[in-house]
């Protein structure tokens, strides 16, 4: 188990992240004035909510991809892409808070760490099946 410390590490950091951007929603109501369970009438409140729910709708994959890529072809490579993707979300969500034009980069950074995770390791079950072969 201890090769899979680091990648323990970055999906942990990654909900860490996730737990911090939905505190984020709750300070920026507190701070407008805007209360639960309304979603709407502020722009920053908007732009807040939709950070917090774009990374959970990325998480399941990222976390999934990871940790097959993570079993299948490289711990430290799969730690490594996962914190790619931790800065690609922080990227996003200052750049989504600060404009919703400003998204952009910091949202192909974490698709684009996603992808390699996801298409590595079906990549390599794809090998593994069609050869008979183990991991």
């Amino acid at each position: 188990m201890q090769a899979y410390i680091w990648v323990s590490l970055v999906s942990l950091a990654s909900v860490l992240l996730f737990l911090v951007l939905g505190i984020n929603v709750g300070r920026i109501r507190h701070k407008i004035g805007i209360m639960a369970p309304v979603m709407t009438g502020d722009p920053l409140l908007e732009r807040a909510i939709r950070v917090h729910y774009n990374t959970l709708e990325w998480l399941p994959a990222f976390l999934v991809s990871m940790w097959l890529f993570a079993i299948y072809w490289s711990p430290s490579v799969a730690a490594g892409l996962g914190v790619v993707w931790i800065i690609g979300r922080v990227v996003y969500a200052q750049g989504y808070m600060a404009d919703a034009q400003k998204r952009a980069p910091g949202f192909a950074i974490q698709a684009l760490a996603t992808f390699a995770l996801l298409f590595g390791a079906v990549g390599r079950l794809a090998y593994l099946l069609a050869t008979g072969a183990t991991a």
